[in-house]
């Protein structure tokens, strides 16, 4: 990964969303990390794939290999899940099954946390505490063509 890239941890329903539809910024987010630009890094934590697999596999199988498939293109770092003691100050800040998604983009050291659930993470979009920027893929994207001319 080239120094000074942007690292973007994609949450779940991004990465579903944008393997499902061929519109839209999930796609368009995907489709500019598998064009490998230096200022762009793409993460997603180990947690977030084994809901992927689990989502797919329960609810649409017959999207699982083309997963397998655009999985490899895609270059995402996997971040390791978290411990429980890395989990534990975070309870309460959002759903306690989204906590580890905040920790692996923590662990991550991520610039950016891209989700489309504004449901459970909708408050931390509006936080400057974070060591990150909470944005919907809509925002992200808006945002990509000024990272991308750093």
């Amino acid at each position: 990964m080239p120094s000074g890239a942007n690292r973007v941890f994609l949450d779940s329903n991004v990465i579903i969303s944008g393997l499902l539809s061929a519109k839209g910024a999930p796609r368009i987010i995907l489709d500019m990390l598998c064009l490998h630009l230096p200022n762009l890094h793409g993460l997603t934590g180990e947690y977030n794939m084994l809901e992927i697999e689990r989502n797919l596999t329960r609810k649409l199988s017959g999207a699982l290999p083309v997963f397998n498939e655009y999985l490899p293109r895609l270059n995402l770092e996997i971040i390791p899940l978290p411990t429980y003691e890395a989990l534990a100050p975070w309870f309460g800040v959002t759903v306690d099954k989204d906590v580890p998604v905040i920790v692996s983009a923590i662990n991550g050291m991520a610039d950016f946390l891209v989700t489309g659930d504004t449901g459970d993470f909708g408050a931390l979009m509006q936080r400057d505490d974070l060591p990150f920027r909470v944005l919907t893929p809509t925002n992200f994207v808006a945002l990509a063509g000024e990272l991308l001319r750093q």
